[in-house]
């Protein structure tokens, strides 16, 4: 679980986004950053019963920087608002599916999935559920699939059918997404409880059928 002081550090952060600030304020960032990992490597510790392949990894290996890449944006705040967790074989450096935990007061957020997929990973993807569309809707048409996350996102979409397909094919609502993502929200009281690893842990393994299906799909 974690403290509110993790929540309260983010909101101060949120209404005081500078480098002084921050330096001001760097203890209680270490505090929060290490409270966050140990955090996750409970919940990797639960993790790794039902998937194997982050045996390996350590809370370190997933949190990500909280300082933001200000170059090409319009927004200068040097730091996100959030603690993001990216959980897969190798850690946070991943391309392809993974699970993702969003720690920001207000926006907590459990999800998992293939964010915007390269070209060639998004084509397999799109022929997996092509080939295997049974196999596919049987996942995210699942009771306990709809009961956590209600469908896949469709933040990112086609507007017109993709390449090679009909715009009549019979999935091609499914076909247009350019990202295969669920997600669920959390209240932020839901991580300052003591069954907050269960909690997390638990929409995490119903993510595992989506992710075993996108990884099979572009290790063809």
């Amino acid at each position: 679980m974690l403290h509110t002081s993790t929540f309260e550090f983010l909101t101060d952060l949120s209404k005081n986004n500078n480098r002084e600030w921050f330096q001001l304020n760097k203890k209680r960032f270490e505090v929060a950053k290490q409270e966050v990992e140990t955090f996750v490597d409970e919940l990797l510790s639960k993790m790794v019963l039902f998937d194997s392949s982050i045996g390996e990894l350590k809370g370190k290996d997933c949190l990500m920087r909280i300082y933001r890449d200000v170059r090409f944006s319009k927004n200068k705040d040097p730091y996100k608002k959030n603690f993001g967790i990216v959980i897969s074989s190798v850690g946070r450096n991943v391309n392809g599916p993974c699970y993702y935990l969003h720690i920001e007061p207000g926006q907590v957020f459990v999800a998992g999935g293939y964010w915007m997929p390269s070209a060639d990973h998004l084509k397999a993807i799109r022929q997996e559920i092509d080939y295997n569309t049974n196999d596919f809707k049987k996942i995210i048409e699942s009771k306990s699939f709809i009961k956590t996350f209600g469908q896949l996102s469709e933040e990112e979409k086609l507007k017109i059918a993709p390449t090679g397909y009909p715009k009549d094919h019979p999935e091609i609502e499914l076909l247009k997404n350019k990202s295969f993502i669920a997600s669920s929200r959390l209240d932020d009281s839901a991580l300052t409880t003591a069954s907050a690893s269960e909690t997390v842990v638990a929409i995490f393994k119903e993510i595992l059928p989506l992710n075993i299906f996108l990884q099979q799909a572009i290790s063809h």
